[in-house]
């Protein structure tokens, strides 16, 4: 059997391996860190060239969805967290941080790819995704100026403008074959690029584990505290978008939004934060990638019932 095509139809199982993986081998995190930028613009280049080109932009209505959808996400949810933390003088808490952060923070890459383990198209969660980094410079200078002990505004925007070039780059390119060389790939292709996607992610996770280890070992409680947390503020943000809008939208889009909305990029604000900020998240961010892996097995029956 293709091992790609298997990738494909078993996307969950994989992504589950490639968690278990980054826990119990922390040793292969170190060589690995030096690959996974590559492997952000591999995933994102086999995630667009799986998508036709026409279909990647959508109608000005759905424009209209995206750009309202990303403000809510990016701007009105984390200055909603900051107002509950000066309310209850929590604006300093290692959680109430970490919310922030991942409420500030855009869509992960692997969104496209997690719509289609779910058996859902993954055009929306691209432009959302797209539109998200593009606009995070201006959704979260407020947010950075209203808490200045989060670290440099421009450490984070050149990041920021850094992964927006990326994932220009990325969709261009993979347009341009697209409308080229692959201009009618096969079912085989597609899932081919599909498995590759799905073997890209779970290698991804292995890099980003060591945190969560380490501290299990010597704190446990910490440990499962921070997953607790992480699986509780990601689970949850992903089902209550669902049912918010599970008579309003598409299941194809519901099921993007909803994704997107517990899955973020938090790891592009850690280079700008400072070390006392990180101490306590480092932690958080590898917990984190628990439930952001374990979306399509235990989200699977929520976002199949619409």
């Amino acid at each position: 059997m293709n091992p790609l095509h298997w990738a494909a139809r078993n996307g969950p199982l994989v992504l589950v391996a490639g968690l278990v993986g980054g826990l119990l081998l922390p040793g292969l995190a170190e060589p690995m860190r030096p690959l996974l930028p590559p492997l952000v613009v591999l995933l994102l280049f086999v995630t667009v060239l799986r998508m036709e080109p026409s279909s990647i932009l959508g109608s000005m209505g759905d424009w209209r969805l995206v750009s309202g959808t990303v403000l809510g996400f990016q701007f009105a949810i984390p200055l909603a967290v900051l107002a509950v933390g000066f309310l209850f003088g929590w604006n300093t808490e290692p959680a109430l941080l970490a919310l922030l952060i991942m409420t500030a923070a855009p869509s992960i890459a692997g969104s496209p790819n997690l719509c289609l383990m779910m058996g859902y198209p993954a055009e929306f969660a691209m432009r959302l995704l797209v539109a998200g980094t593009a606009i995070l410079p201006v959704t979260v200078f407020p947010i950075f100026w209203l808490m200045p002990e989060i670290g440099d505004f421009h450490t984070v925007l050149h990041a920021v403008l850094k992964l927006f070039v990326t994932i220009f780059a990325a969709t261009f390119a993979a347009v341009a074959l697209r409308r080229t060389v692959l201009k009618s790939p096969s079912q085989g292709t597609l899932m081919n690029l599909e498995g590759l996607g799905t073997i890209t992610l779970a290698v991804f996770v292995v890099g980003l584990m060591p945190s969560v280890s380490s501290t299990m070992l010597g704190q446990p409680g910490t440990a499962l505290f921070w997953i607790a947390f992480a699986c509780c503020a990601n689970f949850g943000a992903q089902a209550v978008t669902y049912v918010l809008t599970r008579n309003k939208l598409s299941a194809a889009k519901r099921t993007a939004m909803a994704l997107i909305a517990g899955n973020r990029n938090i790891a592009i604000f850690f280079v700008a934060l400072p070390p006392e900020v990180t101490a306590p998240l480092m932690v958080f961010i590898g917990a984190y990638q628990i439930p952001m892996y374990l979306t399509p097995t235990v989200m699977r029956r929520l976002y199949g019932a619409g």
